[in-house]
């Protein structure tokens, strides 16, 4: 099996976030997808090994943004391989709380969607998380940052935990 067919799927990147017992947690993803129109449904898939992932399911809540092409290594690198549990990601670029109370960054972030948890699904290394939206916007005018640019423009690595992960 050719496993580089998946990186032919198309993909945005995004950072998702939540907040329980004053810990933010954030980390950027390539799985978010709207699934339902009415209600507004989003699901997003985390590594299971990630704290956001402990810390959305402890919150019952989160947000994502979609990230934006303004995005450089160094963003990327701030909310994709650092951890939460040992340095606040949300310092250097920013925090606002979105309308679940989740924390995100506006910085390089073109759109925000807000999100109630309402079902959780272990596919997995990964948690598939089903949210409800409760809160949608658009940020910025600049185009969404893709994971082919990433790769192809800004030279970026996929991190082990990444659901596209191919050693």
């Amino acid at each position: 099996m050719d496993l580089t067919a998946f990186f032919k799927m198309t993909y945005g990147l995004y950072v998702v976030s939540a907040e329980a017992d004053g810990l933010r947690a954030g980390c950027i993803i390539n799985t978010a997808v709207q699934v339902t129109a009415e209600p507004p449904r989003v699901s997003v898939a985390v590594n299971k090994d990630n704290v956001t992932a402990r810390v959305i399911a402890q919150s019952g809540a989160f947000a994502v943004t979609a990230i934006d092409k303004t995005a450089d290594m160094p963003y990327i690198g701030n909310f994709g391989f650092r951890s939460s549990d040992t340095y606040d990601k949300f310092e250097k670029y920013g925090c606002e709380t979105s309308a679940v109370g989740s924390p995100y960054a506006p910085e390089h972030a073109c759109a925000l969607i807000a999100c109630r948890l309402i079902d959780t699904v272990d596919v997995g290394t990964h948690y598939l998380f089903i949210g409800e939206a409760v809160d949608a916007q658009v940020l910025s005018d600049e185009e969404p940052l893709t994971y082919s640019y990433y790769h192809t423009v800004l030279k970026g690595k996929t991190p082990p935990k990444a659901s596209s992960y191919q050693a």
